[in-house]
């Protein structure tokens, strides 16, 4: 028994078919798609405008209520919108798949059809049929086979069927917009499958400290399986290289990879630049601070007191820590330092500059002598996991590829010598020869003037 074409759920089978067909369309509708990439990348670069994973404080100091920037943008917008974490928020990742759909719908009903059209030949079999061509030409009797040769020395692949003949060149330049657009859904998979999986982290470690990756500022829902568990990291030293201005030249920590038991699994030193990776997990050099220094008074054992950050005028970074001179904490000083070069300076408890010393130096003060062994460094570390990376190159190096195979001109000939009415193997009919391309059009006619140039000359 089958359904009459009139039947109710033949229609309703018919409606729902254009209702998907239309839906096809729309998503792959070049407009679309131009206005999908065009919210990506102003989002993305709203993302490289506002500060990203910075703590509420940050975004409660730069973007105010009053006055907000540019007349609305402040701190509740930023967080209520995920502006502080865009390339992980739910809408952007949306955005991402939905360009993403719009690529494979494009490519499965436009390139791949245009691609298979491209790969099938077709002769003509009318004269008149040249006339539609950009470029056609009726020659002087000459015989067909004389234009295969000069087709193959231009590369064409060429197709004889009697006094038909089809040549066509170029086909890759079919193929690269469909691996444009493959280059392009992986990028997009990779950046999706980065925000899910990768984390990043921010740790402040003093010189000689080991770590574990713990101190996570932003992670994907599926994350928790990339954060390291098996392995830490120990910072052997930090250090600062100055110029002859006293200004900081360069920044170093050198990093050792360790697994639980404090075995060794890799090394190096870091800089700005030049990151440490390990496992897929890369650790960055952004930052220092001083976190300790190292004092003895009198004979008393050598003892280590914390430096902790102050605020100081026109922005500048400053250390300092208060130091007892009595047991009973009742006299102290207080040590100031901008730098690691090992310069202090010493205030009393009203205020007054003291002294300044040096690392490695004795001074008396408050009736006891007080040495300087060593300031301790801190490095602060930017750690960074994202899976999706190796994708994301994979799809560019592969955009790269398809843009280049998306520059190569297809071209097609067609030639035919109609048949005569006048049965005589002796007469040749004339040549008809026509040819199209979809780039490089002048190229292409001096290309055919050629060849059209060469088969006169031959047949003379």
């Amino acid at each position: 028994m089958t359904l009459s074409d009139s039947s109710p759920q033949s229609s309703w089978f018919l409606s729902l078919k254009q209702a998907w067909r239309s839906v096809l369309k729309a998503i792959a509708d070049l407009r679309l798609a131009i206005i999908l990439l065009l919210l990506i990348a102003l989002f993305s670069i709203s993302g490289t405008i506002i500060e990203q994973g910075e703590s509420l404080s940050f975004y409660q100091a730069n973007y105010p209520e009053d006055p907000a920037l540019f007349g609305f943008l402040n701190w509740q917008l930023v967080l209520a919108l995920g502006l502080n974490h865009v390339y992980s928020t739910w809408w952007f990742l949306s955005l991402l798949v939905l360009f993403g759909t719009s690529l494979t719908v494009c490519t499965f009903t436009r390139q791949f059809p245009a691609l298979k059209a491209a790969q099938r030949w077709q002769f003509y079999r009318k004269s008149r049929q040249f006339k539609k061509l950009a470029f056609s030409i009726n020659l002087d009797p000459i015989p067909l086979e004389k234009l295969t040769p000069l087709l193959e020395q231009k590369g064409y692949k060429v197709f004889q069927e009697g006094q038909m003949l089809y040549a066509r060149k170029g086909i890759i330049g079919r193929i690269g917009p469909i691996v444009v657009h493959a280059a392009m859904l992986i990028i997009l998979g990779g950046a999706i499958w980065g925000a899910l999986t990768g984390f990043l982290a921010q740790e402040m470690v003093k010189s000689g400290d080991s770590f574990q990756v713990k101190n996570i500022i932003e992670a994907g829902p599926l994350a928790k399986g990339n954060v390291p568990k098996d392995w830490g990291i120990k910072v052997n030293r930090f250090w600062i290289d100055y110029t002859p201005k006293g200004a900081i030249d360069q920044f170093y920590s050198d990093l050792s990879v360790i697994d639980n038991q404090g075995k060794e699994l890799d090394r190096r030193t870091i800089h700005v630049n030049e990151p440490l990776r390990h496992k897929g997990v890369t650790f960055y050099q952004t930052s220092w601070g001083i976190s300790a220094v190292r004092v003895q008074i009198n004979n008393s054992p050598i003892f280590q007191l914390p430096m902790a950050p102050l605020k100081a005028e026109g922005g500048g970074k400053i250390w300092g820590t208060w130091i007892p001179t009595k047991t009973d904490l009742s006299e102290g000083v207080a040590l100031l330092t901008k730098d690691l070069q090992g310069t202090m300076i010493l205030y009393d408890q009203q205020g007054n500059l003291n002294n300044a010393v040096r690392e490695g130096s004795s001074i008396n003060v408050n009736g006891v002598t007080l040495k300087i062994y060593e300031l301790i460094g801190s490095t602060g570390l930017q750690i960074k996991a994202d899976p999706g990376i190796p994708f994301v190159y994979t799809g560019f190096g592969l955009l790269m590829l398809g843009v280049m195979m998306s520059y190569v001109s297809h071209s097609q000939i067609w030639a035919l010598q109609e048949d005569s009415e006048i049965q005589n193997k002796n007469v040749v009919n004339p040549l008809y020869l026509g040819g199209k391309t979809n780039r490089a059009q002048v190229a292409f006619e001096r290309e055919l003037v050629s060849i059209v140039e060469t088969l006169k000359v031959s047949s003379r």
